[in-house]
């Protein structure tokens, strides 16, 4: 198929293949693969032919996309001119036919590994994960993630890369969960500052520690879905120990007790945190030799990973961090006095802690205090609260509201803070989910009341 493509378009004219090779001549780089991997990007975060719009705001375009200004413009008239529709539907059955090919070993791993962590996605949810079959690619197979979008892209072509297509959905699936949890990991820090003398550490994870303990984590699931026997886990741990992933060890020793529990991984995380004993793994790194940068990447995938930084108003305070933990956990247990007491005395250090307030907040909800919610919620909402920091204290406060304005029949009020809610940038899956539902409900009430 690549053969009689390349003979077609080699032989196609017209203005606008003339205006599409002058532009990818001028836009190559001396890495060929570096030169692809810009269309890749510009493929996933555009929109469906003949208009290829974008499909995100072009402020949440990813560089590479952006380097490419100007494109779909000449895209869109190549389209048309070339009649690229219809060779695309000459092609198509070659597609289908690889599609058919990897579809149950994709989807064999896809269950395996959402079992293992326990959660189901939702159509709702506005996280996406992607699998892209494009033969013209060549061997090389590329992940994406673009904030809360991940792809992959597979050749088809060469060995089934199952241990990557499992990497990238781990990290789909397990990526916002040390960001949710930013408070609770800040304790475990100093095995970061430790790790970031790793000469094979990738860079972009020595100062983003969510990032850093979400690729652990990650690898430390991989590693216990393996069912490695004694002498092969060893080697891992040591492997992983001597490029810097040095919280991949405590990890795996603390998932088998969540594998004999009932929560999700989303919902037991913050115990698999406290297990672990920084005092205990800051004396084991002490023996640790970390290897030189000597070894080549990894030429058959190109993985891009984004930078999520925690917080700027979590307090770096562990007793602060441990009293915010026992909060939530309360809150969870649905034991208003005893989070109270916990959120007070973040309060007591930190009077305007965001997340400690929006727990008071919770509080008053659980209590049936609906005006002291109000009240708390507001002031997080409001101009001048450190909230405006917090991207999901100030969505899931926006939510909130909307809920008590809803409940109590001011839709019009609802609707704004759902929107306010949708609006926040960074705010994770979770809130937007929420106010993606408040919008509808709330919409379609407003429609009914119309005459």
């Amino acid at each position: 198929m690549r053969a009689r493509l390349r003979e077609t378009l080699l032989q196609q004219h017209g203005p606008a293949v003339d205006a599409l090779r002058t532009f990818y001549k001028q836009h190559e780089l001396s890495d060929p693969a570096a030169t692809l991997s810009r269309y890749i990007w510009f493929a996933l975060v555009t929109g469906p032919p003949p208009l290829f719009d974008p499909a995100v705001r072009h402020e949440e375009l990813p560089p590479e996309a952006l380097a490419l200004e100007g494109f779909r413009e000449i895209l869109e008239d190549y389209y048309r001119e070339q009649n690229i529709g219809q060779l695309w539907r000459e092609a198509q059955p070659v597609y289908q036919q690889e599609i058919a090919r990897l579809h149950d070993p994709v989807s064999q791993i896809l269950l395996v590994t959402r079992a293992y962590v326990r959660e189901m996605t939702s159509l709702a949810d506005p996280r996406t994960f992607s699998i892209i079959v494009e033969p013209m690619v060549g061997r090389k197979t590329n992940v994406r993630n673009y904030g809360d979008h991940y792809a992959i892209v597979l050749s088809g072509m060469g060995e089934f890369p199952a241990d990557l297509i499992r990497h990238a959905f781990l990290h789909f699936l397990l990526d916002a969960i040390p960001m949710r949890y930013s408070h609770v990991i800040a304790s475990k820090h100093p095995l970061l500052d430790v790790a970031a003398r790793a000469p094979r550490l990738p860079v972009d994870l020595r100062d983003d520690f969510a990032g850093f303990f979400s690729e652990c984590l990650v690898r430390a699931v991989e590693i216990q879905l393996r069912q490695l026997a004694p002498s092969e886990l060893a080697a891992i741990l040591n492997e992983d120990d001597a490029d810097g992933y040095v919280l991949v060890r405590p990890l795996v020793a603390v998932l088998p007790k969540y594998e004999k529990s009932e929560p999700s991984m989303k919902e037991y995380f913050p115990d698999m945190v406290r297990a672990i004993d920084t005092a205990a793994e800051m004396k084991r790194l002490q023996n640790v030799q970390f290897a030189l940068a000597d070894r080549a990447p990894d030429a058959g995938a190109e993985v891009i990973r984004v930078e999520r930084r925690p917080p700027a108003t979590i307090p770096d305070d562990p007793e602060a961090l441990a009293e915010l933990t026992e909060g939530e956990r309360q809150i969870a247990a649905k034991h208003p006095r005893e989070a109270e007491r916990a959120f007070q005395k973040v309060i007591a250090r930190y009077p305007e802690q965001p997340r400690a307030r929006y727990g008071l907040a919770l509080v008053a909800l659980l209590d049936g205090d609906v005006a002291r919610a109000r009240q708390i919620l507001g002031r997080l909402v409001g101009g001048e609260s450190k909230a405006a920091n917090d991207p999901m204290v100030l969505a899931m406060a926006h939510v909130y509201l909307g809920r008590i304005s809803e409940n109590e029949g001011h839709v019009a009020e609802a609707l704004a803070e759902y929107r306010a809610a949708s609006a926040v940038e960074g705010a994770p899956g979770q809130a937007l989910e929420a106010a993606k539902r408040g919008i509808e409900s709330t919409e379609s009430r407003l429609k009914q009341a119309k005459p």
